[in-house]
């Protein structure tokens, strides 16, 4: 199945609620919706008495992704939200303007499940699991928090940056940072979990993520599955995807890498130099064009959905369906006729 949707909410939306862009998208004829948790703020609070005994998922109009239980007189992490909560407790809740509780976030993904919009979600877009820094170890629970509401809405992929190489070399960048993904596919094995990480690649040189590292870690780490955004590897590459060809040479790297979903990919226009990407732009400003991609698609019937980061959004979402449209009536247009001087 080929699927298209925006990174966020339509731009067209009257409301700003996951809601509300879930049905718009539904009503602009596409079907699929990147959540972004662009902005997540935390607070921390002293389990209150009639919540001891409950689960956090019980406990209403929070969202609680961690308990920190004293053990020995240090307060230690408790991950496993399955876990009731304990006296002396202290909850950790996340504000991400996404959803008030657990019982919304179910809602909305029934609610995207009888619409047909596929659901994903994309973490902040400052990660950074290079570094030996703080930050690296939040963007780790940035990734762990956004793969908790992703199960609860039932979306299958947890799509992330990883950051920059900084003062290391590549090949110290890739080994830290598939550690770090396998504690995290473990984490996610542990608690049962449905959701895939994605890496998505860069298209900057001294940012990680070529499309051979994005393979490397996807082929290593079991809940770790590709993202190929061809606007950023078009610009990585010095301006490659052209022909349909040089898209099926990609795609033929990353379809065996799926872990038994749909290809999961960006697309938009790009201005770039020096094989880096300068800005994303919309489709028709770019020189990397959606028609060979569309072609390459139809030839090899992929398994795809396709993610529209233009800064259009949804109005270069259903460009490409357009193009995907068209180019597939007149296929069948030009069978129909063959069959005819045939028969």
């Amino acid at each position: 199945m080929i699927r298209f949707g925006p990174a966020g909410i339509p731009l067209s939306c009257k409301g700003r609620t996951l809601r509300d862009g879930i049905e718009d998208v539904h009503n602009l004829g596409l079907n699929a919706l990147e959540v972004q948790l662009l902005r997540t703020n935390m607070a921390e609070r002293p389990a209150d008495g009639d919540e001891i005994g409950k689960i956090p998922k019980e406990i209403q109009n929070e969202l609680i992704i961690e308990i920190l239980r004293d053990k020995k007189g240090k307060m230690e992490p408790v991950s496993d939200l399955s876990k009731p909560v304990k006296k002396g407790d202290m909850l950790i809740s996340l504000a991400c303007g996404v959803a008030h509780g657990y019982p919304e976030l179910n809602e909305l993904g029934d609610m995207a499940k009888e619409l047909d919009v596929k659901l994903s979600v994309h973490t902040p877009y400052y990660m950074d699991l290079v570094s030996n820094e703080d930050i690296c170890f939040r963007s780790m629970d940035a990734i762990r928090w956004a793969a908790i509401i992703a199960n609860e809405m039932r979306a299958e992929i947890v799509t992330t940056h990883i950051g920059l190489y900084g003062d290391v070399t590549p090949k110290t960048a890739l080994n830290r940072v598939k550690s770090r993904l396998d504690s995290l596919s473990k984490w996610i094995s542990k608690n049962k979990m449905s959701v895939k990480i994605g890496i998505e690649n860069s298209g900057r040189q001294e940012v990680f993520g070529s499309i051979s590292e994005v393979i490397s870690l996807s082929r290593s780490i079991k809940n770790v599955a590709p993202v190929v955004n061809f606007a950023r590897a078009h610009a990585r590459e010095g301006g490659t995807l052209n022909e349909p060809a040089d898209f099926g040479k990609l795609l033929s790297k990353i379809q065996p890498l799926a872990k038994g979903g749909p290809i999961y990919s960006h697309f938009s226009g790009v201005e770039h130099e020096g094989g880096n990407e300068k800005r994303l732009t919309p489709i028709k400003k770019g020189d990397l064009r959606f028609e060979p991609l569309a072609d390459c698609i139809l030839d090899n019937d992929y398994d795809i959905t396709v993610i529209s980061s233009s800064p259009l959004l949804e109005h270069d979402a259903m460009y490409m369906k357009v193009i995907l449209e068209r180019l597939l009536a007149k296929r069948v247009m030009k069978e129909t006729k063959t069959n005819k001087k045939g028969g």
